[in-house]
């Protein structure tokens, strides 16, 4: 890939302080890199039914538009944490298509009684300040979804979002109702460890990076 006209850390700077050119030159610098790497990894079937550009628009753009400000170490480390979006987008629409399930869409609110709101005041106050940190909090929620082990992530996202007992998705991962809690509940903790990391200026390495 090219070098950068500008390091990735300051382009990324530069667009969560309000500069509106910094965001198109941060995707321009790594979209040749993004666009090798989905054409390797999206399969005949998502063929089918969407195109590239249109996963990478989901997985790459809106995640960049609409994600908390994040901090990056350098372009490898930003590449690597695109590389995982991409990976969960892709997966995610493939269990979409194949099961109909409630997709990951960027505006679908936490569940009131989630335990990934962190704050109980946040689940009870209608101010527009408490509306301003609940969408913050929702979305350093999907940024650290995004490096969760992918197992750990499915059974987060199916338990959080998509409202699904512990009965049903021991069934789904072939373990007791008991098995799937504690599996849970060690996920949703590395969840809280990634976003504490993630608050403080640095992106944990992705399980396989």
């Amino acid at each position: 890939m090219p070098a950068d006209a500008e390091p990735t850390q300051e382009l990324l700077r530069r667009w969560h302080a309000g500069d509106p050119a910094a965001l198109p030159a941060l995707v321009e610098a790594h979209l040749p890199w993004l666009r090798e790497h989905l054409e390797r990894r999206v399969g005949a079937f998502l063929r089918r039914r969407e195109e590239p550009e249109d996963y990478l628009q989901a997985a790459v753009l809106e995640f960049l538009r609409d994600g908390p400000r994040f901090q990056v170490r350098d372009g490898a480390q930003f590449r690597s944490l695109l590389a995982r979006v991409v990976e969960n987008t892709l997966r995610d629409r493939n269990d979409w298509y194949r099961a109909k399930r409630r997709d990951l869409g960027r505006d679908a609110p936490l569940p009131s009684e989630s335990v990934l709101a962190l704050d109980p005041a946040l689940a009870t106050s209608a101010t527009p300040s408490r509306d301003a940190a609940r969408g913050e909090l929702r979305e350093w929620v999907r940024l650290g979804l995004e490096l969760l082990d992918a197992e750990d992530r499915r059974l987060v996202v199916a338990r959080e979002f998509e409202d699904r007992s512990f009965v049903d998705l021991g069934e789904e991962f072939g373990m007791t109702a008991n098995a799937v809690r504690m599996r849970w509940v060690r996920a949703v903790a590395r969840l809280a460890d990634i976003m504490r990391s993630l608050r403080s200026g640095d992106v944990p390495e992705a399980p396989g990076t």
